[in-house]
């Protein structure tokens, strides 16, 4: 019985380290696996993200050409600077040597130079066949107003959080709100976007 109980244990014991070692090696097999699904995963992430700044570069490409014909037909100064900012395609109209950009070119509250930055989104959509969204400034006007808008969302947000009460500003343009809300959202509160075109708002909440 000794003799059968050893030969029975000896059995069991290797059983049980062949399965170990079994074990062991599908979850050796498992992590390396895992960890090629990550490598590929992050390639995949870096191509998409790579394949997206091509795409904005061809939209700026686009859009300059459009753009410097249009000064052309026009006779009108100034040079194409194209960039990108983030997820968007941007492309500025600015002062040449040969001389300033024209200012009527921005309109009263900037609405020449939304119904131009709508003009040329069309003329990449008609070039390359998707969706722009890219972002046109002329004669630095935008950067100005960001600057401005920053200081009054700043003003209204410290406002809101010492009265407990939201604060509804003036309409703004949909660049205008993206920039009001980008700072509220910094902030740590919450805005909200209410009316229709031309009287769109930004609404800034207390917390």
């Amino acid at each position: 019985m000794d003799g059968t109980s050893d030969s029975a244990a000896d059995t069991i014991a290797d059983s049980t380290a062949d399965t170990t070692g079994l074990q062991a090696t599908s979850d050796a097999s498992h992590g390396a696996h895992e960890g090629e699904q990550a490598t590929e995963a992050g390639k995949a992430e870096k191509g998409d993200k790579k394949s997206r700044v091509r795409q904005l570069e061809r939209e700026g490409e686009v859009a300059a050409d459009f753009l410097e014909t249009l000064l052309d037909i026009a006779d009108l100064d100034g040079d194409i600077d194209v960039d990108v900012d983030g997820d968007r395609a941007a492309i500025a109209i600015v002062d040449s040597e040969e001389g300033r950009v024209p200012r009527r070119l921005v309109g009263t509250d900037g609405k020449v130079l939304e119904a131009l930055q709508e003009l040329t989104r069309l003329a990449v959509q008609a070039e390359t066949g998707e969706r722009s969204r890219l972002m046109l400034d002329v004669a630095g006007h935008r950067a100005q107003r960001r600057t401005a808008l920053v200081e009054l969302a700043q003003a209204a947000i410290a406002d809101v959080k010492e009265s407990g009460t939201k604060r509804a500003l003036d309409p703004m343009t949909a660049f205008e709100r993206k920039v009001v809300h980008d700072e509220v959202a910094a902030a740590g509160l919450v805005s909200e976007s209410e009316g229709t075109d031309p009287h769109r708002h930004v609404v800034i909440l207390p917390e």
